[in-house]
C-alpha cells in the first residue's frame, strides 16, 4: 500500500508559521513538530507558511515546539479558506510594503556610498577627518540595520539560540562582520595594517537592500501562485433564494440548512449542493470540471455548488451545505496538494538542513585560509571571502523550488477539472508505465442505452420501441430507463399496460393497446411458442458487438428487436490513443462478459484486457502488474474498484463514480473523461520537469557559487567575488525560482 494513506484515527491540524525564510527553517520546524509526541508526520509548505501536522498530538504542544525555535505559529482551526487566503493577502500585503521601504532605506545609503567608493574617492581611513566622516557613515549604517535589517538580526539571533541556523544566520553574520570590521577600521585603525584599513559600510547596506528587494519581488510573484484557490472560492454564492413556509427569502449562505427548498434564476450561481425537484435548465459546470459545454439539468438531476445557471429556472432541495458541498470538498483537495511536497522536494529539505552549518565551516575555514597564506592585508581578505561565502550561499531559493511548482503545477492541473491529492501522486504520474482501466463508467458511459432497432418488415421502428417503452413503463429493470429515454428523444405516445408480469431471467409481457406483447431473451420467446429464427442472425450480431439484443413479439408474431447497450464515452477513443502516445501500456479490466469487453477492447482500441473479473481479482492483477516493476496507474469508478484504486501507484476516481472510489483514489477526473488522465500525466511531467529545473538551478548557484565567493580563482585571475553582487544574485536567485515555477501557468496540456 502507498505511504501517504493516513490512519483513519488521526487527525490533521494546520498551523500558519511565521518567520520562517528558507529550507533550513522548513526542515527544523518540521522534524521538531514530527519530535512531539502522537504525531504521525509533519510538513510545512514555505510558499504558504502553513504546516500540516498529522497525528493525535495537542494543537497547544505543536505550537510550543514552533515557538521554541524562534519561530511563531498559531492555529488555523475554524478558520476558513476564505478568512484564510484573505488573511494571507492582507499579511502578504503589509509585508511587502515594510520590505520595500526596508529597500528604499537600505539602498538609499548604500547606493551613494557605492558610487563614492567606485568614481570618487577611496573607502579607507588614514586621516582623523576621515575616521569622522566614516564614522557618521558607520552611525547611519547601524540605523539602517536596526530598522531594514531588524529581522535578519533578529531571526539570525534565535536560531543562534535554537541551534537552528537559517538564512537570517548567514546574512546576519555576513553583514554583522562588516560592519563590525568597518568599525574597527574607523576606532583603531593603527591596529590593522594600512592596507587593511578598507570600510565596508557600502556592502552592508546594499546587501540588507538588495535581499530586502529580492523578499519583495519573491512575495509579489508568489501571490499569484494560489490563483486557482482564489478563482474557486469566488465561484461560492453568498446569499441564496430560499423557500421556506411558503415565502420566499434571501438568506445568506452560512443560514442554509440541508432539506432547505431553493430557487435559482437565470445567472444565478448554485450556492449549495441539491437535488432538482422542479423545473429545467442548463447549467454551466465548466469550473468544477473543465467541461465546456453546458449540463441540461431536471427533476432528480443533481446540481453542484459554485456552477452557473444559464438559461431556466429550478427549484432545488439543498442535499450538502456549508463544508460538505463538492465545491468545498474540491478546494481542500487542492489545499491538500499544494501543501505537500514529492520525494524530490522532501530530498531538497534534507540537504539544505545540512547545508547551512556547512556554510557556516566553510566561510571558517576560507576566513582562516586567508589569514595563514593570503597576500596582504590577510584580515581584510579573509574577512570579505567569509562574508561573501556566507552571502551566495543563502538556500532560499532550494526552499522555493518544489513547493512553488507543486502550487502552481496542482493549480493549473484543477482548472483542467484534475483534482492531485497529494505530492507522491503528482511525482509519480510522471512515471507511469501501465495504465488499467475499469470498463463500466470509466471507458464507457455507465448507463444502458439503446443501440439498435432491428424491426420485422411489417413493423417500423417507432412502434416497436413504443411497444417496448410502454411495456417497461412498469418495469423496474435496469434496460427500462433505456428504453424509456429513446421513446422520450423520439417524442412517443406510451400506451396504457395491463396484465404487466415480469418473467425473472427471461423478460416481460404485459397487454398493450388490445395486443399481448412479450419482450425479452431467446428463452422467453420459445417458452411462448415464437418464431424467431429470421432475426437471429441479426440477434448474434449484436451480441458479438457488445451487445443485449432483446426480442419483441405481440400476438404470438415476431416484430423485431431492440438492443441495449452501454455506450463508449464520445471522447474515450482519443483518449486512450493519448496515453499511448505517451508510451503507457493500457490495459482494460472489467466485471462484465468476455464478449461484450473484446467488443469494447476493439473499440477503443486497447490491446490488452481481462474479463469477469472480481474485486478481488482486480487488485491481484495490479499487484502482479507492480511485481513486474510497472509503476501502474489504475483509473475506476466504483465500490468494487477502490481496494485496486488504493493499491495502484497513482489511483484515478472518475468524479461522476462514487464517494468510496473518489476517496480511494489519489487523483479525480471531474469530467468524466479519460483525456483527464493524459493532462494529469502531462502537467505532472511539466510540474516535475519545472521542479528539477528549479532545483538544479539553486544546487548549481550554490554550490558553483561558494567555491568562487571564497576566492578560489584569485591566485589565477586576481578577482574575487564582491559582496554586493553576491547579495543581489542570492536575492535575484530566489525570484527566479518564483518567475520560473510560475511559467508553469501558461502550460497546456496537448491532445494527439
Amino acid at each position: 500500500m502507498k505511504s501517504h494513506k493516513q490512519n483513519t484515527n488521526s487527525s490533521q491540524t494546520q498551523l500558519r508559521i511565521d518567520g520562517a525564510s528558507c529550507a533550513s527553517c522548513v526542515a527544523k520546524i518540521e522534524n521538531a513538530l514530527s519530535a512531539v509526541a502522537g504525531v504521525d508526520g509533519a510538513q510545512m509548505n514555505l510558499a504558504d507558511r502553513v504546516a500540516t501536522v498529522n497525528g493525535s498530538s495537542e494543537t497547544e504542544q505543536l505550537i510550543s515546539a514552533v515557538e521554541a525555535l524562534g519561530y511563531t505559529a498559531h492555529s488555523l482551526e475554524n478558520t476558513s479558506t476564505q478568512q484564510l487566503m484573505a488573511d494571507n493577502e492582507a499579511a502578504d500585503s503589509a509585508h511587502y510594503r515594510q520590505l520595500v521601504i526596508n529597500t528604499i532605506v537600505a539602498l538609499g545609503l548604500g547606493i551613494p556610498l557605492m558610487i563614492y567608493g567606485m568614481f570618487i574617492g577611496e573607502m579607507t581611513v588614514t586621516t582623523t577627518g576621515e575616521r569622522i566622516g566614516w564614522g557618521l557613515v558607520g552611525l547611519a549604517t547601524l540605523i539602517v540595520m536596526a530598522s531594514a535589517g531588524r529581522h535578519f538580526y533578529i531571526g539570525g539571533w534565535k536560531s543562534i539560540w535554537t541551534h537552528a541556523a537559517n538564512m537570517d544566520t548567514l546574512i546576519a553574520l555576513g553583514t554583522g562582520a562588516a560592519w563590525l570590521y568597518s568599525m574597527l577600521v574607523v576606532f583603531a585603525p593603527h591596529w590593522l595594517p594600512e592596507l587593511a584599513r578598507h570600510v565596508y559600510f557600502e556592502a552592508t547596506t546594499m546587501i540588507i537592500g538588495l535581499i530586502n528587494l529580492g523578499l519583495a519581488l519573491e512575495i509579489k510573484a508568489r501571490g499569484r501562485t494560489s490563483e486557482s484557490i482564489k478563482r474557486l472560492i469566488g465561484l461560492q454564492s453568498r446569499s441564496a433564494r430560499v423557500i421556506r413556509n411558503g415565502q420566499e427569502i434571501d438568506l445568506p449562505i452560512e443560514h442554509i440548512v440541508t432539506d432547505d427548498l431553493i430557487r435559482v434564476l437565470p445567472g444565478d450561481k448554485i450556492p449549495v449542493d441539491g437535488e432538482v425537484i422542479e423545473g429545467q435548465t442548463n447549467i454551466d459546470e465548466s469550473m468544477l470540471t473543465g467541461e465546456p459545454m453546458p449540463v441540461s439539468k431536471q427533476a432528480q438531476d443533481t446540481v453542484s455548488a459554485g456552477t452557473l445557471n444559464t438559461t431556466g429556472s429550478i427549484v432545488f432541495r439543498a442535499t450538502r451545505v456549508g463544508h460538505e458541498t463538492k465545491l468545498a470538498h474540491i478546494i481542500e483537495m487542492v489545499k491538500h496538494a499544494q501543501n505537500a511536497k514529492p520525494p524530490i522536494g522532501r530530498l531538497a529539505d534534507k540537504i539544505a538542513a545540512y547545508f547551512v552549518p556547512t556554510i557556516m565551516i566553510i566561510a571558517v575555514f576560507t576566513a582562516l585560509v586567508w589569514l595563514n597564506v593570503g597576500p596582504s592585508p590577510r584580515i581584510a581578505f579573509a574577512m570579505v571571502c567569509a562574508m561573501t561565502v556566507l552571502i551566495i550561499a543563502c538556500p532560499c531559493a532550494l526552499g522555493l523550488a518544489t513547493p512553488m511548482s507543486v502550487m502552481v503545477g496542482v493549480g493549473k492541473a484543477a482548472e483542467a477539472g484534475v483534482l492531485i491529492r497529494n505530492g507522491e501522486a503528482l511525482q509519480s504520474a510522471s512515471r507511469i508505465t501501465t495504465m488499467v482501466l475499469d470498463k463500466t463508467g470509466t471507458i464507457t458511459e455507465g448507463k444502458p442505452a439503446v443501440s439498435d432497432i432491428v424491426p420485422t418488415p411489417d413493423t417500423d421502428q417507432d412502434t416497436l420501441l413504443m411497444l417496448a417503452a410502454s411495456l417497461e413503463a412498469g418495469s423496474e429493470h435496469p434496460l427500462a430507463s433505456a428504453l424509456m429515454s429513446a421513446a422520450h428523444e423520439a417524442r412517443l405516445e406510451l400506451k396504457p399496460v395491463t396484465e404487466f408480469a415480469a418473467v425473472v431471467g427471461h423478460g416481460i409481457t404485459g397487454k398493450v393497446a388490445d395486443h399481448q406483447v412479450v419482450f425479452g431473451n431467446q428463452k422467453l420467446m420459445q417458452k411462448h411458442q415464437v418464431v424467431v429464427d429470421s432475426l437471429l442472425p441479426d440477434a448474434q450480431a449484436l451480441a458479438e458487438a457488445g451487445k443485449t439484443p432483446m426480442f419483441l413479439a405481440a400476438d404470438g408474431t415476431l416484430k423485431g428487436i431492440i438492443a441495449v447497450a452501454d455506450p463508449v464515452k464520445a471522447d474515450s477513443v482519443a483518449a486512450i490513443n493519448r496515453l499511448k502516445h505517451q508510451g503507457i501500456r493500457v490495459i482494460m479490466l472489467t466485471g462484465d462478459n468476455r464478449a461484450t469487453a473484446a467488443a469494447v477492447a476493439l473499440q477503443v482500441g486497447v490491446d490488452e484486457f481481462m474479463a469477469e473479473v472480481l474485486p478481488e481479482d482486480k487488485l491481484a492483477k495490479i499487484r502482479a502488474l507492480q511485481a513486474e516493476a510497472n509503476i501502474v496507474g489504475m483509473t475506476g469508478d466504483g465500490i468494487n474498484d477502490a481496494p485496486a484504486l488504493a493499491q495502484a501507484n497513482v489511483g484515478f476516481a472518475i468524479g461522476t463514480g462514487t464517494d468510496v472510489a473518489i476517496e480511494s483514489a489519489d487523483i479525480t477526473l471531474m469530467r468524466g473523461s479519460l483525456h483527464g488522465l493524459a493532462d494529469a500525466i502531462d502537467v505532472s511531467k511539466a510540474t516535475l520537469r519545472n521542479i528539477k529545473q528549479n532545483l538544479l538551478g539553486a544546487f548549481i548557484y550554490n554550490t558553483a557559487g561558494v567555491p568562487v565567493a571564497a576566492g578560489i580563482l584569485y591566485p589565477f585571475t586576481g578577482v574575487l567575488l564582491n559582496p554586493i553582487i553576491a547579495g543581489g544574485a542570492m536575492a535575484l536567485s530566489s525570484v527566479t525560482v518564483v518567475l520560473n515555477a510560475n511559467r508553469l501557468r501558461w502550460f497546456r496540456a496537448q491532445a494527439q
